[in-house]
């Protein structure tokens, strides 16, 4: 890496994609792409991201379609409304909005969805012109910025690390998962904190997914480390990400903040995504 303390602006990235894809359906002479997206429950977080979904989505060309659940809708209710959707015709493809309500299996429900028209690419049989928009988001900042060596992954779904793993490892690196459970926290466990920091500053490349602000600091890192931040938390109406900005940014090679990071670019990969599934379509 040749520029220090780069922050990697993931708007720019993302209005660059977005413009791709608006081109490409307004000179398509089809009908335009259909989303459907199906929130359940009354998250604050969950609302905005969907209210913005919808929003970019109109800017590029695709047609979306919502169905708001109460929190309590069962698993029943939720499992109808997705087979409807499969068997519609006139929609291309289906986002369910996460985390879903406790009482709702997530992962039955992504099961549910036909993965011809999975959006996410969160199920199991996705095919493989769909990809899930982190990891994507991921692919494209390791291939633009030609990261090589090693990468090391915080998280704490194996369903979301295990395919990761899979792609930085076809991209020629090396990779590293450590997982941090719900009842961990190395803010405050030292112990914990020198056994995962040990590892992570081996790395080139660090993405962190736990959802918990500012926990990565300088002692995770070695000099002229890219860093890539997933875990995205809300607080009193703020957005923070997992990485203590002002601590790294002086060490690290290149970062995505948060707000301005992997967000924009997973919302653009979603709507990439939409139109691969509505062109084999």
């Amino acid at each position: 890496m040749q520029n220090k303390n780069l922050i990697i602006d993931g708007r720019k990235i993302a209005e660059a994609i977005k413009d791709e894809i608006a081109l490409t359906i307004f000179n398509s002479k089809e009908r335009r792409p259909s989303l459907a997206i199906i929130l359940v429950g009354e998250r604050p977080d969950s609302e905005l991201y969907v209210n913005l979904k919808e929003r970019e989505a109109k800017k590029v060309g695709i047609d979306t379609h919502s169905y708001r659940l109460e929190d309590g809708t069962s698993e029943k209710e939720l499992l109808s409304v997705i087979d409807f959707l499969n068997k519609d015709e006139a929609v291309d493809a289906i986002l369910l909005q996460l985390p879903l309500p406790a009482h709702l299996n997530a992962d039955k429900m992504v099961a549910a969805i036909n993965p011809l028209k999975d959006a996410d690419g969160f199920h199991p049989q996705h095919p493989a012109y769909v990809s899930s928009p982190v990891i994507s988001a991921v692919d494209y900042i390791v291939r633009n910025y030609k990261i090589q060596g090693r990468a090391c992954v915080f998280f704490r779904s194996l369903a979301f690390a295990q395919p990761l793993k899979d792609r930085l490892q076809s991209l020629g690196l090396a990779v590293d998962l450590l997982a941090v459970s719900e009842k961990e926290d190395p803010r405050s466990d030292r112990l914990l904190c020198g056994r995962l920091s040990q590892v992570s500053r081996k790395a080139n490349l660090i993405v962190t997914a736990l959802g918990l602000p500012g926990f990565l600091n300088q002692e995770y890192l070695q000099p002229e480390t890219v860093i890539v931040d997933v875990g995205i938390t809300k607080e009193e109406n703020k957005v923070y990400g997992d990485v203590d900005f002002n601590a790294v940014i002086k060490k690290a090679a290149a970062i995505t903040p948060v707000p301005g990071g992997i967000g924009p670019m997973t919302i653009a990969f979603l709507f990439q995504n939409v139109l691969e599934i509505y062109r084999h379509r």
